[in-house]
């Protein structure tokens, strides 16, 4: 879904070159569910990097959707997986959990932790193990895409998707090791996106598996936290009708002192 923001293209381009060395901070909110090891989707088989396990956009619900093979590799069905990213009662927790990209010394933003265990001793616990391995993490951000030689790259395990203006542009499905994708604004172009535009970015990451967990996001796409949904503005009529009436009770209070 494209994003009108409040950015013009002009405050974007000032903002890319007052920060291209030293960018502001930016945190982006999202949320961790935590499941239980014993889920049928964790601690299955390390069958490394499965691509093309969701569809190449996002349902109704702005979720992704598991289009199979069912039962192979660390997988199940489509009804396991809709739980990842949806809150389930009994089945996960929600946690909120926000992420702060800084910049780095080549000028980009990053977030980068080798040890990613957010929720440690939350949710239903670490069930025994030295971290809480089990979890799920959604992020809804925007992208400012301005020229095609901007980029976004991950490293991290396990399975790792991002989807921009709702389309899959990052795939690293599967529990395998720490792995790295990229795409390019080029790469944006290719699915018909134009530049000077800001776009709805989400990252869906899933750690499922003892024993490491990897989470680095390095981009100098202009990234800023997600406005959420926009206003709903008035109907055309409602001020009218609502200061008739105030009016009203105007016109009643006079009558009463009269």
């Amino acid at each position: 879904m494209k994003i009108v923001s409040i950015l013009s293209t002009t405050a974007i381009a000032v903002a890319m070159l007052a920060g291209a060395a030293a960018a502001a901070p930016v945190t982006l909110s999202g949320v961790v569910r935590d499941f239980q090891k014993a889920h049928p989707n964790m601690q299955r088989a390390v069958d490394g990097v499965r691509a093309g396990v969701v569809d190449t956009t996002l349902d109704a619900d702005g979720k992704p959707v598991f289009i199979g093979p069912e039962n192979v590799g660390s997988f199940t069905n489509q009804t396991d997986f809709a739980q990842w990213y949806r809150n389930v009662p009994n089945v996960n927790i929600a946690i909120p959990f926000d992420i702060t990209l800084d910049t780095n010394t080549d000028g980009l933003l990053e977030f980068s932790d080798s040890s990613f265990f957010p929720i440690n001793g939350q949710g239903f616990g670490d069930e025994g193990l030295s971290n809480n391995y089990h979890f799920t993490f959604e992020v809804m951000a925007q992208l400012a895409f301005t020229d095609v030689s901007q980029s976004f790259s991950f490293t991290g395990d396990d399975d790792l998707w991002v989807f921009v203006d709702d389309t899959l542009v990052l795939d690293l499905g599967g529990v395998h090791r720490a792995t790295s994708a990229s795409f390019s604004g080029t790469d944006l172009v290719d699915l018909g996106l134009s530049a000077d535009t800001n776009y709805a970015m989400k990252i869906f990451f899933a750690e499922r598996h003892t024993t490491q967990s990897n989470f680095k996001i390095q981009t100098n796409f202009v990234t800023m936290p997600d406005p959420g949904p926009a206003p709903v503005p008035l109907p055309a009529a409602l001020p009218l009708l609502l200061a008739g009436i105030g009016g009203l009770g105007v016109v009643a209070r006079r009558r009463k002192t009269a």
